[in-house]
Parts: C-alpha cells; structure tokens; sequence
C-alpha cells in the first residue's frame, strides 16, 4: 500500500480543490437551472481542474516560474477550447458567447484558488454570476427593443 502524508501540502491541495469546487457550483447551477447545457457539472469541473493543474505546476521543492507560465498558458488556450465549443452560430445570430465567457472565468477562478488569491476567486464567481443573473433582463430588453443592430458586412467587387 501506499501512504498519504495529510499533514500540510496534500491537505491544503485537496482543500484548494474543493473550495475551487465549490466557488463555482453558484455559476454552474444557475445555468442549470437556466436550461443551459453547460452547468452545474462542467463549471464546478473546469474550476477543479484548473486548480488541479496549477497546483501540479508548483508542487512543493520544484517550483519553476517556467512552468507555471507554461500551465497557465495552456489553460487559456483549453479554456478557450472549451468555450469555443459553447459557441453557436445559427439563422444569423450567436448564442453561447456569455457560457463560453464563464467558462473561461471559472478557468482563472480555479487558478485563482491554486495561488492563494481566494479574493480574487470569489470575486470573480461574484461578477460571473451577476452578469448572468441580473444582467440578463437588460440584455433581453435591449434586444426586444431592436437597439442590437447587425451591420452586414461590405461587400466589395470581385477581384479581376
């Protein structure tokens, strides 16, 4: 068998994991119970994870600004990986945008735990949910108002 030390590090990581959790399980359920497809699994995952590794790339005796540049890097980039796949275009409009946002928010919130910026993480689960929750009826308004108008592009002669 194998031993676990709890005493300190392993402690505090799987603690940082579960507050990265549970900081962003507010954003995922409202999007369930928005009727999102993305919700109240993925968020509170994509904040795990992102702590997850950003913890993994400062493990204890082996920190490397390298490689924590490298981790958090990659997380920008599969963050908008995931969001790019929220992201859906049909009869003209766009919808998804704001999910792949928060996706990308709930990123940098689990990277925000793993380096100790607990602050910055709940802030940011603060004003993700307040742009879904108490913007969304402006949005709407401002839609059923006409006021978002969609230039169509130039169209320029053909090349000859």
């Amino acid at each position: 068998m194998f031993a676990i030390d709890w005493s300190n590090e392993n402690l505090r990581g799987a603690v940082k994991l579960l507050i990265a959790y549970a900081l962003a399980l507010p954003v995922g359920w409202y999007r369930e119970r928005e009727a999102h497809s993305v919700g109240v699994r993925t968020f509170p995952l994509v904040a795990m994870a992102s702590c997850g590794y950003v913890l993994m790339a400062n493990m204890p005796g082996r920190f490397s600004l390298d490689a924590q540049s490298r981790v958090l890097q990659g997380l920008v980039a599969g963050m908008g990986f995931i969001g790019g796949g929220a992201i859906l275009k049909s009869e003209g409009s766009v919808h998804g945008t704001a999910t792949a946002a928060s996706i990308w928010n709930t990123g940098v919130l689990g990277a925000a735990v793993a380096t100790d910026r607990y602050w910055i993480a709940v802030v940011l689960s603060a004003m993700n949910l307040f742009a879904l929750r108490v913007l969304l009826p402006l949005k709407l308004r401002i839609d059923q108002r006409g006021e978002r108008r969609v230039e169509p592009p130039p169209q320029f002669p053909p090349n000859t």
